[in-house]
């Protein structure tokens, strides 16, 4: 297999962390966590990266961030626009935000045509994530696979954060993917607070989902049917959004495919929370000092 192709979800402003939280230096040499994810895609041996972004941020993002990848490998920038559905939608008037996850990934579909990872732009995942998804993907015929993390080892301190909590089947395939939107941690474990307000303890060992996918190619005819099924439903709802573990969840459910959960040792971080960075440069030391990485990527 010669192309493996490494998808950045980048377009978010992140309202949480108050700006481009993307752009923002963690490392010694003023590295993003998107230079230490591409890092370790290429030690990896992703050969191809795909940003997906807004227009209104091409020009910043281009030069505080893309450029610095266009010598090592095959770069290309694909937007992310509320104009931008399948066919036979026109746009929803009311609509302010991106559609979420899933409409991301099929903003890719014309600049992709290999198996290929997602992540996103501002969470750390980690060396051996992206050499055992890499791995997967290298196969022959190679099913979709999902990097899983556990759930004490992706918290903020700070706020609560949103995780996709996963169940597995004997073979160690997703059996689904339940959206836990507010789960704030509580010692070892956790808790989460529904949308009724009642409080649920969670044990801090499930195995969750950090947004860090593998899929083929064909993945994007799913997502166009899925989105198109999507907008007829909810297409009017301002705050609805079209995230890709919901089209897993039916992709599964109907037997149309397959997703390896691909259980990764590492600890996840990111900066859900501007009080989240010092943590981030602090953990991106001590990898450093254990030669994980050099102390300047570039």
């Amino acid at each position: 297999m010669s192309e493996l192709a490494l998808l950045v979800m980048a377009a978010g402003m992140g309202s949480r962390y108050g700006g481009l939280k993307q752009m923002e230096p963690v490392g010694p040499g003023d590295e993003t966590i998107i230079d230490y994810s591409v890092y370790d895609a290429l030690r990896a041996g992703f050969t191809k990266l795909v940003f997906v972004i807004r227009r209104d941020i091409e020009a910043d993002f281009r030069l505080g961030v893309g450029r610095r990848f266009e010598h090592l490998l095959p770069v290309q920038y694909v937007f992310q626009e509320l104009d931008h559905l399948p066919a036979g939608f026109a746009p929803f008037p009311n609509r302010k935000k991106p559609w979420g996850t899933g409409h991301a990934i099929l903003m890719a579909a014309d600049a992709i045509s290999s198996p290929f990872a997602v992540i996103n732009a501002d969470d750390f995942y980690g060396r051996d994530s992206f050499a055992i998804l890499a791995a997967h993907l290298r196969q022959e015929h190679p099913s979709y696979a999902m990097a899983g993390f556990i759930l004490r080892n992706t918290l903020s301190e700070f706020g609560a954060v949103a995780r996709g909590v996963c169940s597995e089947d004997a073979g160690g395939f997703l059996a689904g993917v339940t959206e836990l939107t507010k789960i704030t941690r509580a010692g070892e474990g956790a808790v989460n607070t529904d949308s009724s307000g009642r409080p649920r303890a969670l044990s801090g060992g499930e195995i969750v989902s950090m947004n860090m996918w593998g899929f083929t190619p064909g993945i994007f005819s799913h997502l166009r049917r899925e989105m198109g099924e999507f907008l007829r439903r909810e297409g009017q709802d301002e705050k609805a959004e079209f995230y890709i573990p919901a089209v897993v969840n039916d992709l599964i459910r109907r037997g149309q495919e397959r997703v390896k959960v691909l259980r990764t040792p590492e600890s996840w971080f990111g900066v859900t929370y501007r009080e989240d960075r010092p943590r981030v440069i602090e953990g991106l030391r001590q990898r450093i000092e254990a030669g994980v990485y050099p102390e300047r990527l570039w």
